[in-house]
């Protein structure tokens, strides 16, 4: 697996990393912030929080899922858009959702099923780029 590592394509994964995160940032700033913010039970406004953590928590964790999904798909020999589209599929669903769904359902997220669905499909539409991506530029 560490010789796997040094023969990635490192500005694949600089460009599906970019890609996730800038993702991120629309995702829940612009395009699902009401509902995110209601998945919450907070008000939009109140989700602003200028703490440094707040993008690089999310930046550390998009390039950890970049680069292990590069290892894997390097590992699995997914080379091809239509292996990417179903790698992404079986991955991002087993893995991303279904993680992100069992973390929101506790007592701290009042509307945990609407929150897992706005996470959910962002991690799912994301490690689908990202895959697109490694491929396209592998």
């Amino acid at each position: 697996m560490l010789t796997s590592f040094s023969s990635l394509s490192w500005l694949g994964v600089a460009t599906a990393f970019a890609i996730y995160f800038v993702l991120g940032g629309l995702w829940f700033t612009v395009f699902f912030n009401r509902a995110y913010a209601y998945s919450l039970g907070k008000d939009a406004a109140s989700l602003q929080n200028p703490d440094p953590i707040f993008i690089i928590g999310p930046a550390a964790c998009s390039l950890l899922i970049t680069v292990t999904t590069a290892l894997l798909m390097q590992a699995l020999g997914v080379t091809t858009i239509a292996a990417a589209i179903r790698f992404a599929l079986v991955i991002g669903t087993g893995y991303l959702v279904a993680n992100t769904v069992n973390i929101a359902i506790n007592p701290n997220i009042p509307r945990p099923l609407l929150y897992g669905a706005i996470s959910g499909a962002f991690h799912l539409t994301g490690i689908l780029l990202v895959s697109l991506i490694l491929v396209a530029m592998g």
